[in-house]
């Protein structure tokens, strides 16, 4: 990431940063402002009216080049503003004599010692004396407040890649905490196998290599789906029927369009392994789970529910991290949208549900 900086960057200089400044909202500024100055000055005036416009149109234009020239190519130490309010106070009356020029059939001294002439080549050099720190100072005025915007986005844009960076570090501390307590609880799990000398050890074991095989490249997945964490649990389920074929049931139920929706990794493998751990593991009767999704249209959410039939709730029952995690996740992954609830199933039992917006959850 860019580290911030307290210096604006400098303005590009040379001929395509003079092309890029003489826009054509310029251009138009200094042709209305030819106009305006015309039907001000035409009243004082014994010049046709079309014959002044033509007069003032030309300096307008010529003092527009030179005032955006010197913003280009002022020297650095030389403010902006200064260097432009200059060019144009020592241009306009050589391009005011300029333009007088066809009139005076090139005789620059008719200019200077005819009343006439001289009244106009007066009010109009002075015109534009006066109108010239205007525009730098508008000019200057402008660009202090697009520097500040610019900077201001810049900021914006650096505190949100530090808050990404954060939240990065933040997933991968809750997913450290998540993945050594599912690892933990299987491994002990076939420990009890292995030291009760049951034949369903070795086939757990390979299954739980095979199983981690597949899980360990997701663990940290910012592009995990639904569907492939469904696949996930699927898998885990599979092994937990190998250690418990005769107290386990099983269905899982999303459907296909909900399949490809962004989900966090691992989230729903924490419910389903909770399920088991505290529901189904306890009762000598074991019990069933279900993971169901559906879209609720009316609040633009997806609901995907965890429920097993075992023991429930119990109020004596120490305060996990899987929950309290799954939850941080969530609040980082989607927002304040999201959350998870659980309740008591009837007759015994406990559903879990994940809830979060449609919109956080697109790909």
């Amino acid at each position: 990431m860019t580290p911030p900086t307290a210096l604006p960057t400098p303005a590009p200089r040379g001929i395509d940063a003079f092309v890029g400044a003489l826009s054509l909202r310029r251009v138009l500024i200094a042709s209305l402002l030819a106009l305006s100055v015309a039907a001000s000055l035409n009243p004082i005036f014994i010049t046709p009216f079309p014959v002044l416009l033509g007069r003032l149109l030309v300096i307008a234009v010529v003092l527009l080049l030179v005032f955006t020239a010197a913003g280009v190519w002022h020297p650095a130490w030389l403010p902006a503003w200064f260097a432009q309010v200059t060019a144009v106070g020592l241009a306009a009356p050589m391009i005011t004599l300029v333009a007088y020029l066809p009139s005076v059939a090139g005789d620059v001294s008719r200019v200077l010692s005819h009343e006439s002439y001289l009244s106009g080549f007066v009010w109009i050099t002075g015109t534009a004396l006066v109108i010239a720190p205007v525009l730098a100072l508008g000019a200057l005025y402008r660009e202090r407040d697009a520097q500040a915007r610019n900077q201001a986005l810049r900021f914006e844009l650096e505190r949100s890649e530090l808050e990404k960076q954060a939240l990065d570090a933040r997933l991968r501390l809750l997913h450290a905490q998540i993945e050594p307590h599912f690892l933990f609880n299987t491994l002990a799990n076939v420990q009890e196998l292995v030291e009760s000398g049951s034949a369903q050890a070795a086939p757990v074991l390979r299954s739980l290599i095979a199983y981690l095989r597949g899980a360990i490249p997701r663990l940290d997945d910012a592009t995990a789906t639904l569907g492939s964490e469904l696949a996930l649990v699927r898998a885990y389920l599979e092994l937990m029927l190998l250690r418990m074929p005769d107290r386990l049931q099983f269905e899982l139920a999303v459907p296909a369009d909900l399949a490809g929706l962004r989900f966090p990794a691992m989230a729903l493998l924490t419910l389903v392994e909770n399920a088991i751990r505290h529901g189904i593991d306890p009762g000598e009767q074991g019990g069933r789970v279900e993971v169901r999704a559906r879209r609720d249209d009316a609040s633009g959410t997806v609901v995907v529910t965890v429920t097993d039939t075992g023991v429930g709730l119990r109020d004596d029952a120490p305060p996990g991290t899987g929950l309290a995690n799954l939850r941080a996740r969530l609040a980082a992954f989607y927002g304040s949208q999201a959350r998870v609830e659980l309740r008591e199933q009837v007759p015994h039992g406990v559903a879990a549900e994940i809830v979060f917006p449609v919109t956080g959850a697109a790909r």
